[in-house]
């Protein structure tokens, strides 16, 4: 039975960024049929080449490769190339003449130093479409500092926003979610590049940056802020526009949340609470936020009289917004994790099974897909150099014994 045809077929992306953001675009188009070439660092006597996030998060079997790695690494063909010698920005302009796109997350200017600059790419092919992920991005008086997840949700608003009102803000998640958010930001920017370039045959460049990606999802902060002078501070775990809306407490030392965002979601709460007093004497908006502390002890106080499914039982049968605040633990037991295909198991030959996220979006006709996990350091040398670029085996083994790869 043939293969479901994927979005992306004939997509060729060279993949030189390193550790989430630039990768993680990759890794998208990976999913949906892009051919992405991985190239990263030789290894140069044991000091332990190639992309950082080989070495981030929880150790596998195989010395080169964390469990971060074989998750974020999918689909993608490992090269090494040392891009600081003549020789390899050489073989990188190769792999880049029939290329579709290039994704570098290397410090402004970097790129142009070694003449492989956006201006030098396009005499070599015209359609190439370049993503540019800093912290900062190309232009501005930060472009120079160096940027990371933590730092971008710090600067892009979001950290001031997370924890509880007069302490210290905490991680927002204790995630990479800029770098990932931006990952997704330039995924989409690629494909937008694609389709320009596909009806003009001009390539351009993307710059992406990580505090940018944060700012853009603040709700109205900046045009409240421009109007009115509001500065949205920590609310903790509910929000200062609706009630209930929050984190509960249930009697099992389990905890969910609670979304009435409107006042016929808090009438639909009071009937599963059995409690029409409580509509009665809140049933309206003003009356609710005024009375905020209030209508959250008694919600409080109904969590706690049950175990967390009761309560879900409860919600669900009364049509309220509520879910289970999931450990990952209870994620693997989720039937609805299992059937949407979130949890999705690859064979390893080295490291054994491994669970990893699954693919979305899911397209009806074109779906995407996981065909490996991330490759050890320079699997694919033999295929992309001697069968893309054409390579000898001796000329192969030369580069590599003198570092070229």
């Amino acid at each position: 039975m043939a293969e479901t045809p994927t979005a992306l077929d004939g997509v060729r992306v060279i993949d030189i960024a390193t550790f989430i953001a630039g990768p993680y675009a990759a890794s998208i188009l990976g999913e949906f049929g892009a051919e992405v070439v991985k190239v990263e660092q030789p290894d140069k006597g044991g000091q332990g080449g190639g992309d950082p996030w080989r070495r981030y998060g929880t150790p596998t079997a195989r010395a080169d490769s964390t469990l971060a790695w074989l998750t974020e690494a999918r689909n993608k063909k490992s090269v090494t190339l040392n891009l600081r010698e003549a020789e390899g920005q050489e073989l990188l302009k190769r792999l880049l003449k029939d290329a579709d796109v290039l994704i570098e997350n290397f410090r402004p200017g970097t790129l142009e130093r070694w003449g492989l600059g956006p201006e030098a790419l396009h005499a070599l092919n015209p359609g190439l479409v370049i993503l540019r992920v800093t912290g900062y991005g190309q232009t501005g008086p930060y472009k120079d500092r160096p940027g990371f997840a933590r730092i971008g949700h710090a600067v892009g608003g979001l950290t001031y926003l997370s924890g509880r009102p007069g302490e210290i803000p905490v991680t927002p998640g204790s995630t990479s979610l800029g770098d990932y958010m931006t990952g997704m930001y330039g995924a989409i920017g690629i494909l937008m590049a694609l389709r320009h370039r596909d009806k003009t045959g001009e390539g351009q460049v993307i710059d992406a940056a990580l505090y940018e990606s944060v700012f853009r999802v603040l709700d109205e902060l900046a045009p409240a802020y421009a109007a009115r002078g509001t500065v949205r501070e920590p609310e903790g775990t509910g929000t200062l526009n609706a009630v209930p809306h929050g984190h509960f407490p249930c009697g099992d030392g389990k905890f969910l949340s609670i979304a009435c965002t409107t006042s016929k979601m808090f009438e639909r709460l009071t009937q599963a609470m059995d409690r029409p007093d409580l509509w009665e004497a809140y049933g309206d908006q003003a009356a609710r936020l005024k009375n905020r502390d209030r209508v959250i002890e008694e919600v409080t106080a109904w969590c706690l009289a049950m175990t967390r499914e009761q309560v879900m039982e409860k919600c669900v049968a009364a049509e309220v917004p509520a879910g289970p605040i999931n450990s990952i633990a209870d994620i693997f037991e989720d039937p609805h994790f299992r059937a949407r295909d979130q949890l999705v198991t690859l064979d390893d030959p080295e490291v054994g099974e491994v669970t990893i996220p699954g693919v979305i979006p899911k397209l009806s006709k074109t779906p995407g897909r996981i065909k490996s996990l991330g490759q050890g350091l320079g699997a694919s040398n033999g295929e992309v150099y001697g069968g893309l670029l054409g390579l000898s085996e001796a000329e192969i083994a030369d580069l590599t014994a003198r570092g070229i790869i």
